[in-house]
This record gives structure tokens, sequence and C-alpha cells, in this order.
């Protein structure tokens, strides 16, 4: 690490101990303090803000009407109750009484209309906008009635308002604040250092084993780890590479857990332009890749090779590995009928973080055995969001995708991949029109057979999912699904 990066990190960790301090002057050891790689790029998830919003405010600062948990189940939580007409195209939630946000007001049915319009409007950058697009119109009859209407049934509503927070309809811009109804308020945030959360007195619901937490900011994953080695923070959120784990392997200072990841590391093609829109060259490059050796080089024997985008944690998840496995004389066969028999090249968006750079490494090695030149062009994380999910700007990309249960967006000609089979899409969005969880399951199983046979991305590997704590800290989540991590059963001793 350069003398500049590395004292910019010690900066930030004395940043991050001085708010520390604001948020629990009279019991900073009560304070959780939380290592991350995923600094928000702002405060609202409408906004592009990235995954560390969901980290860091997710059922923490923000509630929904559901909640996603961590083991998969969907639960109520600003919902007291919740009835389904019998054509399933009425949707009705009573809200729980009692509930205050932050500033005080009340929660209102026309808050919660307000968020989900947040959601849906044109303007917004949610990628679960499109999960939404179901709804007619949103009425509320009264303060503490929300009467949801649908253009078609949707078996995945609950989940879907699961992404949806519950803001205050009077907050205005929360790119650079809050007004939540959840456990923790925001005390402060040093941008490009530290943001720190302190529990709310005036919570409606169960207090937080906590009086707070801090997250503390890392660009490079070293000074992360060297930050819970010397006890800068309590917690881990994510390791990046399993090399790291070595230095946590005394069980009398550390411990590491390992959960159920849903983060998929992919190449996504520009599946509109040449050459990537020709399927043959797609399954050439899917069977150019030795996703074992790739999995092993970076993960050793933790995470597993992928054969589609559905990951074990999706009930239709399929074992698909053995469609485009890996056969270098078959891609090249492929690429000949497909008109390159000496092969292309293309430019890879490589993500400037770990293991993104080395995945992109191993794939340019890869691909030259059969003739096709990879130029790795190196970007941060605000750059892919504008010029790859934004502008679709890029021919390849290399990216991880955290979100649960997202096999729907190759459903969506608009994403950001440009993936489009009418068949999937009617698939997919028969599937939300399901009258069983059953019969959803089996119409996205089979959208995604069609979608791996059609090699619409190149997906990787599935990620492991450690997390590392000193022994102190109890109580965190393991799973940590779409990125979420909830604070408020974390002790300390």
């Amino acid at each position: 690490m350069s003398t500049k990066r590395f004292t910019a990190q010690i900066l930030g960790l004395a940043s991050a101990a001085l708010l520390a301090a604001t948020v629990a002057q009279a019991d900073p050891a009560a304070v959780i303090r939380v290592g991350s790689l995923y600094e928000p790029q702002n405060l609202d998830n409408t906004a592009g803000a990235g995954q560390g919003i969901n980290e860091a405010f997710n059922d923490n600062v923000y509630e929904a009407l559901f909640r996603l948990n961590d083991d998969g189940t969907v639960a109520p939580v600003l919902a007291e109750k919740h009835d389904v007409s019998a054509d399933g195209l009425t949707h009705t939630f009573t809200l729980k009484s009692g509930v205050t946000f932050h500033s005080g007001e009340p929660l209102t049915a026309a808050d919660v209309k307000y968020s989900i319009e947040r959601v849906t409007a044109e303007t917004s950058k949610s990628s679960r906008k499109k999960s939404l697009s179901a709804i007619e119109a949103i009425e509320t009859p009264d303060d503490k009635t929300v009467v949801i209407k649908l253009k078609s049934k949707s078996i995945s509503l609950p989940y879907n308002l699961s992404y949806v927070w519950v803001v205050n309809d009077a907050a205005g811009d929360i790119t650079g604040k809050e007004d939540g109804t959840g456990p923790y308020k925001l005390a402060d945030w040093k941008r490009g250092s530290a943001l720190s959360l302190e529990a709310s007195d005036a919570y409606w619901g169960d207090k937080p084993a906590n009086a707070g937490a801090m997250f503390s900011y890392f660009t490079e994953a070293a000074a992360l780890n060297n930050a819970l080695l010397t006890d800068a923070v309590d917690i881990i959120t994510s390791v990046q590479s399993p090399d790291a784990l070595a230095q946590f392997e005394d069980t009398s200072a550390f411990k590491i857990s390992e959960g159920k990841s849903t983060t998929k590391q992919i190449m996504a093609y520009n599946d509109r332009v040449a050459p990537f829109d020709n399927v043959k060259v797609r399954k050439a490059l899917a069977r150019t890749v030795d996703k074992k050796m790739l999995l092993s080089a970076i993960w050793g024997d933790r995470g597993m090779v992928l054969g589609s985008f559905v990951p074990p944690t999706d009930a239709w998840y399929e074992d698909l590995t053995s469609v485009d496995a890996y056969d270098p004389e078959s891609a090249k066969a492929l690429l000949a009928e497909a008109g390159f028999p000496e092969g292309f090249t293309f430019t890879l968006e490589t993500p400037n973080y770990d293991p993104h750079p080395i995945t992109a490494e191993f794939l340019k090695a890869e691909l030259a055995k059969v003739g096709v030149t990879v130029n790795i062009h190196v970007i941060t994380a605000n750059e892919w969001y504008t010029k790859v999910y934004q502008a679709k700007d890029f021919q390849a990309t290399l990216q991880e995708h955290v979100n649960h249960r997202d096999v729907g967006f190759y459903g969506n000609p608009d994403f950001y991949w440009g993936y489009n089979n009418p068949q999937v899409t009617e698939l997919v969005a028969s599937a939300e029109a399901s009258d069983s969880d059953a019969q959803q399951a089996d119409k996205l199983r089979e959208a995604n057979r069609i979608i791996t046979e059609d090699a619409a991305s190149n997906w990787l590997f599935l990620y492991p999912q450690i997390v590392v704590s000193n022994t102190k800290t109890t109580g965190y989540p393991v799973n940590g699904l779409n990125a979420q991590f909830f604070l408020r059963g974390i002790t300390k001793e």
C-alpha cells in the first residue's frame, strides 16, 4: 500500500474513533465497530447508492412493510395485516400502530404510498423498479390502510416490498440525510471514511442490543483486514480473499463464520452488440473458461462453481454446470461457426477492487487459448455504475451480483446486459402471476434453463459468505442476503 493511502486509512480510523465516541459517550464499548469495503455513494437507495447503503441502512435505519430475514424467509414489519382479494389483484395492508419516524412524525399510509412511488418513479435508479411494475394504483383510504391495486397478479409482492424503505413523505432529498422508522438513526457520515449510527430512544419496537454502530470504510482489503487485527474494528462483513483468513486462525482472538452466499461473480456481455449478440460466441467463451481452476485460484476450497445465475438458496436452483462445460476444442469450433476462426478482440470493464482484477487476468489468459484477446480496462465502482449500468457503454464487464432471487433481471431487455429472449420474458412474467410458490419455481426453473442454454452471461462462481469478528462480538447475521447486515442483535463483551 502506498504511504498516501496508508495515511488516509489511519486518518479514517481516527475519524471513526471520534464518531464512535459521539455515538455512545457513556459507553463506547457498546458501539459495534464494523469494517467494510462498501461505502455508500449517497444515502438514498433509489439514487444509485450502491450495495453499501443496504449494508448500513436496510432494516437498521429504514424499515419496510416486510423484511427479508437472514434465512431467506419474508416476515411482516410495518404491516400489521395483509389481505389479498380472490383475484389476486388487490392487496390491502393495515399498518402497525404507534410507529414514528426519527423526526418524531407518525407513520401514515401516505408515507408508504410515497415510498413505493419513489422506487417506481421514472427517475428512480433502483434495480428493483421493474419488480414493482405490476402496480397500477395505490390508495390510502385512511392513515392506517394502504391498498395496492395490480395490473397483473404478483406472487412476489411482499418479497419485493421488502426492498421498499418506508421514508417520511416530508423528508425531501435523502441523499445526505435520513428519516426512517428503524432502531437506529444516523449520527454522522464522514464521506470517504466512516458512517455512524446511534440507537433511537424512541424506536417503536424492541430496543437493539447495542448502543449503535460505526461503519469504517476501506478501499483495500489488506487495510480492512489489518483493522481487525489491530482491534480498530470488531467485525468484517465480507472477506474478499481466502489468503486473508490465515491471519485469523487464532480461535482465542477471532471467529470465522461462513454463511450462504447469493453473490455471483459474472462476466456480463452487452448482448446488444457484436460479437456478443451471437449465441455461439457466448457459448464458446463459456466453454473456454476453466471455472474450477478460477475458483480455486481465488477462493481455494470455498465457494462453488456456477452453471447459471441462480444460487442454491433460490427455490428454482438447478445444477446446470454441465451446460457449456469446460471444453476449449469445442469452443474453437463454435467460434469458427460464428465467423471468428481467428478469434476477436474486446474490452473488459473491470472494477478495481478484489477479486475482479484477478479474475480479469485469469480470463485474459484463458480466452487467449482460443485466439480471443481481452483488453482489461480497470474502472472504479462509480465509473462502472455510470458507464456500464446507466449508459450501457461497454462490450463486456465483470461484476458481482449480490441480490437474492434476481434471475428475473434476464426477463428485462432494458437491463444493462441487454439480453432479450421473448420466451424468457414471458416465463418471468407468468411466474410472477403464479397461484403458488411451486408453480412460480417451475416457471423460473424453465426460464433459467433457456437463459443458460443461451449463455446470456458467463456465470463464473458463487462467492463464499465469510464474516470474521473478534471473539467478543456475537449475534451478527452470516448470510448477508442482498448485502444486508442486521445490527440490532449484535452484542460485544
